[in-house]
């Protein structure tokens, strides 16, 4: 990776701008010109560096759901069940974890019927039991990588504070985000392209852009690293047993460790599942995620039961969001 790539990386995993010419303005702060900028994104996102580049949508700030879910999948049907998974565009992400709930998968859907309703569908095109988690409630949610001259890499806090509040779409929003939840257009004007897929002008597609990321419908702008690829390749779902009466003081301690990605409380599904608290954790390898484990069982203490560490062996689908036309 070149020093104009790393420096990019570094800086724009969010606080992307919304303006006319972004790309001159992002340029100028990196001293390079536009052309060699888009040319550069292009590059991470052909070299697999970038999972994708743009906006990230939050499906429960714009009055639609979104839920964790999981499947117990014999092994001779993975592929399979895989596949008809996958293939639903209300599936955002999609993991093979090691555990006898071996398929992991986000659904995000514009209202919450509709995720009930493509829960049934799912369990009726697999013929098996789905597993919902839904958020019940949100300690941390956020991965900055920082790329080292070297190459190294480590994880960081996302800087500022998260939005929140949420909002209900209407039409002209709803196309924009249509029109730019695969990425933004690696053009000089990108949100004129935009403008131009919705049928209206820049302004307004600046203007509520801008709205959307104030309200937290658009959590973030900018580059979307793939993990993977930059040599974490150890994705450790933590999950532990904690006693729901110090749930929400010991979730927000963990929460706030800096090698801790995402914080959830979810739901318990007892026997199988006797777990209410996640927390995800990267390492370049297995034994550096055991290594940060100890400091997230010492800070439960004897309020932890027990625990589990759920690692993914494949990425099945990676999206992000789909408003389906």
């Amino acid at each position: 990776m070149d020093e104009l790539a790393r420096q990019f990386l570094n800086r724009y995993q969010g606080g992307f701008p919304i303006t006319e010419q972004p790309f001159a303005e992002v340029a100028r702060e990196l001293e390079t010109d536009s052309k060699t900028l888009i040319e550069t994104i292009q590059r991470l996102l052909d070299d697999k560096i970038l999972s994708r580049f743009g906006p990230l949508y939050d499906a429960s700030s714009m009055g639609g759901s979104l839920t964790l879910a999981a499947l117990s999948v014999p092994a001779e049907r993975y592929d399979a069940v895989a596949e008809k998974v996958n293939d639903m565009p209300e599936i955002a992400h999609n993991y093979e974890r090691e555990h006898e709930l071996n398929m992991w998968f986000v659904i995000a859907t514009e209202t919450p019927e509709r995720l009930q309703q493509t829960i049934d569908r799912i369990e009726q095109s697999v013929n098996l039991p789905l597993y919902n988690f839904p958020k019940l409630q949100t300690f941390y949610l956020g991965l900055w990588l920082e790329i080292d001259a070297d190459g190294a890499v480590r994880t960081r806090p996302i800087p500022g504070p998260v939005k929140q509040g949420g909002m209900i779409i209407d039409e002209l929003d709803r196309a924009i985000v249509q029109a730019s939840q695969a990425g933004l257009p690696l053009e000089i004007a990108p949100y004129t392209v935009i403008a131009g897929a919705c049928g209206c002008d820049t302004a307004s597609v600046l203007r509520r852009m801008q709205h959307m990321l104030d309200r937290g419908v658009i959590r973030r702008i900018g580059a979307v690293p793939n993990h993977y690829r930059l040599g974490l390749e150890a994705n450790g779902m933590s999950v532990w047993d904690v006693e729901d009466s110090q749930l929400q003081e010991l979730g927000a301690r963990v929460g706030r460790l800096d090698f801790v990605s995402h914080c959830y409380e979810r739901p318990r599904h007892e026997p199988l599942w006797p777990y209410n608290l996640f927390a995800m954790v990267h390492g370049h390898d297995r034994s550096e995620v055991e290594e940060k484990l100890p400091e997230i069982k010492f800070l439960l203490g004897r309020h932890c039961r027990r625990h589990e560490v759920l690692y993914s062996s494949r990425i099945l689908k990676k999206t992000g969001m789909r408003i389906i036309a």
